[in-house]
């Protein structure tokens, strides 16, 4: 019986071996991009996207958390823009814009500080079509550590971030409405 359990444990520790090793064959960078044709110019999207404070009425992560806390700091609009939160749905960290051509796309440096240490790039396009849509393009993308690859083994980062994405692009869908 003894042996039993020490060939049993013995083969999990080596199956985890396994995955660990395997683990550092995934890539070293990671992205997930999501798009939504939205039936409105670039002109009326651009101050949804391009300004904190309208872009946190339809950030998912802001809705997730009513008791979220942030604040903004840095110009009200553009390179510099700034805005940090504390949560205890979304974790911690601050979001900045890097870059920006206006009415065509958006760069934005994205910092975690809670619940994972976590720098990335967010980039947001605008496309437009024509019909007088908009694609609206929503990617992120940044380094892959040793643990985000552990991680990664058993959560999809691409469908857990990428649902987050949709869910934001149908957000801004709606307020477009208005």
């Amino acid at each position: 019986m003894k042996q039993i359990l020490m060939i049993g444990v013995l083969i999990l520790l080596g199956a985890l071996g396994v995955l660990l090793m395997y683990a550092t064959t995934r890539p070293d960078q990671f992205s997930v991009e999501r798009r939504l044709r939205i039936n409105a110019a670039p002109e009326k999207l651009w101050p949804l996207i391009s300004e904190m404070r309208p872009f946190n009425r339809w950030n998912p992560y802001v809705r997730k958390d009513p008791k979220i806390k942030g604040s903004y700091s840095g110009p009200e609009t553009g390179i510099g823009s700034r805005y940090a939160w504390e949560s205890d749905e979304v974790g911690v960290g601050s979001l900045e814009i890097t870059g920006q051509q206006p009415g065509q796309a958006m760069q934005m440096r994205l910092d975690f500080v809670k619940p994972f240490e976590a720098h990335n790039r967010a980039e947001f396009r605008l496309t437009p079509q024509s019909d007088g849509s908009t694609e609206v393009t929503w990617s992120m993308h940044g380094p892959s550590t040793y643990i985000s690859k552990v991680m990664g083994l058993i959560i999809d980062m691409d469908k857990m971030v990428g649902r987050d994405f949709e869910a934001g692009l149908s957000n801004l869908q709606e307020l477009a409405k208005e």
